[in-house]
């Protein structure tokens, strides 16, 4: 069955992670998806790391199925030829630099104005406008701009998150949003005009920090606990290992004291009975945890802990989610051979799909501009 999203085509013109999340989505659901790269180097992940069979895990994580074009945006004719290709495209997202496409003499406005049903999505890291529109922005540079940095880490100082978060969420905003659009064009016959900035997607994400805040009940950094619910983080058992409990309200804290720590006393003992209270006297809760699980091993916690059925979880490195047992995988092919990525979380009818070769650069750029060519010359007859 073709997937729900044949027959669109899409032009990218895109580098690095959060426009390439995003058309990688896209080229999973069926979309065509065309790829501009520049001459020589190409999309500049390509370059990142070898870790991915001496490819870049980052290029083969999120260039799945598309179809890689070598243009020279900095001449006229390969800009003609984008031109060309956007003319006969569904959707275009780009994430140059803030007016590159105004630069090139491609404003959207004047795309949109010739192409009504096509659907822009321009990614930046602050937008169009403001004090900061024209700054470089990269992942973690957000991080620490939106305060996201501050309140990640430990009591030692703040810290990056392990991912690029700013990025991957922008992707995602951006997925969500061109979808939104091809509803709306499917009945208005009308595109949009989508712009995303990095800034503005993490600080929407941030907001309850940021309500916190504003209260004057400023987050702090607090490690592997939560600033709102107590007890939620990690214990160490009788045999040295870390066991990560979450208990997320009142009733979850008298079976957590019932039937795992054995004392029913505490689920009613002044101070402890209600989340706030626990959170309010956060140390001293954690404390009477750490003591129960100091004197169990984490085998019998653990079991304990699942016929109770309350959340928890070990603490893995990457080696563990290696092997983990929940862990799926699927094979992407590459030019240097197939490299084995988890897979992608939707399941549809009891399907994941397939998904596409990781295109070498400039593989389909012949075959494309050929294509393109011959729709020109039959459209002049």
């Amino acid at each position: 069955m073709d997937k729900p999203l044949h027959g669109i085509v899409v032009v990218a013109v895109e580098q690095a992670v959060a426009a390439p999340f995003c058309t990688s989505r896209l080229a999973d659901a069926g979309a065509r998806v065309i790829k501009i790269e520049r001459p020589g180097s190409g999309d500049f992940a390509r370059a990142y790391d070898t870790a991915a069979g001496g490819e870049s895990s980052y290029f083969v994580w999120l260039n799945r199925g598309k179809e890689s074009v070598v243009l020279d945006l900095t001449q006229q004719s390969d800009r003609d030829t984008l031109q060309e290709l956007i003319a006969a495209a569904d959707i275009l997202v780009q994430n140059l630099k803030p007016g590159a496409f105004d630069r090139m003499g491609l404003p959207i406005e004047a795309l949109r104005a010739r192409h009504p049903r096509l659907i822009c999505c321009s990614i930046s890291g602050y937008g169009d406008d403001g004090p900061y529109a024209h700054r470089k922005a990269y992942d973690l540079l957000i991080q620490a701009d939106t305060g996201l940095c501050s309140i990640t880490g430990g009591a030692e100082g703040p810290a990056r998150v392990g991912i690029s978060i700013a990025d991957i969420a922008t992707g995602a905003t951006a997925y969500g949003a061109v979808l939104e659009r091809l509803i709306s064009r499917s009945v208005t016959g009308v595109g949009a005009d989508i712009k995303i900035a990095m800034f503005d997607v993490m600080a929407e994400w941030l907001t309850v920090p940021l309500l916190h805040a504003d209260s004057g009940c400023h987050p702090q950094r607090i490690g592997l606990a939560h600033p709102s619910i107590a007890p939620y983080g990690a214990f160490t058992t009788k045999d040295r290992h870390a066991v990560l409990i979450s208990i997320q309200n009142d009733r979850e804290w008298r079976v957590f004291c019932e039937r795992v720590l054995e004392r029913p006393d505490l689920a009613e003992c002044e101070g402890f009975a209600t989340n706030l209270e626990r959170v309010r006297r956060r140390s001293d809760t954690d404390t009477l945890v750490a003591q129960a699980f100091a004197q169990r091993d984490a085998a019998v916690l653990m079991h304990r802990l699942a016929d109770a059925e309350l959340a928890f979880a070990e603490i893995h490195d990457m080696h563990g989610l290696a092997r983990h047992p929940h862990l799926r995988r699927v094979q992407i092919r590459t030019a240097t051979g197939a490299v084995s990525c988890p897979r992608p979380a939707p399941v549809v009818d009891g399907e994941t799909g397939t998904l596409g070769a990781v295109p070498a650069l400039g593989a389909d750029t012949a075959t494309v501009l050929a294509s393109l060519a011959e729709r020109i010359r039959a459209g002049k007859q």
